[in-house]
């Protein structure tokens, strides 16, 4: 797990405390959440939800720094909620293409319980001072991902008859995303995405998401090249 070492976050004396929330479906993942962070003077657990429409409503009342969230919790609707990290706590060594789909749609860190269970008040307090908190393998996942996106570099034509918007929704269908994660990321709704998606292939006149990666990749291509 990337976090700042531990005596580099130790609380001085007097220091405030972080603020954290526990949000998650499994009940046995918040005790484990609230067990890590118990006994951590510079970190304060000031609730725990069960539910997403509960955690909203906590998130509003006690404006934490850090919430720790599993994915029956959507992160865009934290964010909406309240200026604070959000840090996915994951199924143990569960942080490959489901962190990568946390960490688009707008999460600081991904945990794994109880794998992390040592680590993990280091990393609410690295997030709370807007470090990040995630695993070798999920930076290993960033790195593969990036290497995959489309040349040259994601320029878009100076003149197109896609909209700005459409051109968000191909970048992240050349990245490899789904509905779901473009949704995510753009805070938009499925349906959206859908009519977005429609709207493209019409546009460019094909008739499928991949036809319209490669078409795309045609527009951006230099002329002459």
């Amino acid at each position: 797990m990337t976090c700042r070492h531990a005596h580099e976050l130790t609380p001085t004396p007097g220091a405030r405390r972080v603020r954290a929330l526990v949000a998650a479906g499994d009940g046995a993942l918040r005790r484990a959440a609230r067990d890590a962070l118990a006994g951590h003077a510079g970190i304060v657990v000031v609730a725990d939800a069960p539910s997403e429409l509960e955690a909203l409503e906590l998130v509003r009342w006690y404006r934490p720094e850090v919430v720790l969230a599993d994915r029956s919790v959507a992160i865009s609707a934290i964010l909406a909620a309240a200026r604070c990290a959000v840090v996915v706590l994951a199924p143990d060594a569960d942080d490959g293409p489901a962190g990568l789909r946390a960490l688009r749609a707008g999460a600081r860190g991904v945990v794994s319980l109880p794998r992390d269970a040592s680590t993990l008040a280091d990393c609410v307090r690295a997030v709370a001072e807007g470090d990040v908190a995630v695993s070798p393998r999920l930076v290993m996942a960033l790195v593969e991902r990036l290497r995959a996106l489309p040349e040259p570099g994601g320029l878009r034509p100076v003149r197109s008859a896609l909209t700005a918007r459409e051109w968000e929704v191909l970048d992240l269908l050349a990245s490899g995303a789904g509905t779901q994660e473009i949704a995510e990321t753009l805070q938009i709704a499925r349906e959206t995405v859908y009519g977005h998606v429609k709207r493209i292939l019409r546009k460019l006149g094909v008739r499928s998401r991949q036809e319209a990666v490669s078409a795309a990749r045609a527009l951006r291509a230099p002329i002459g090249a």
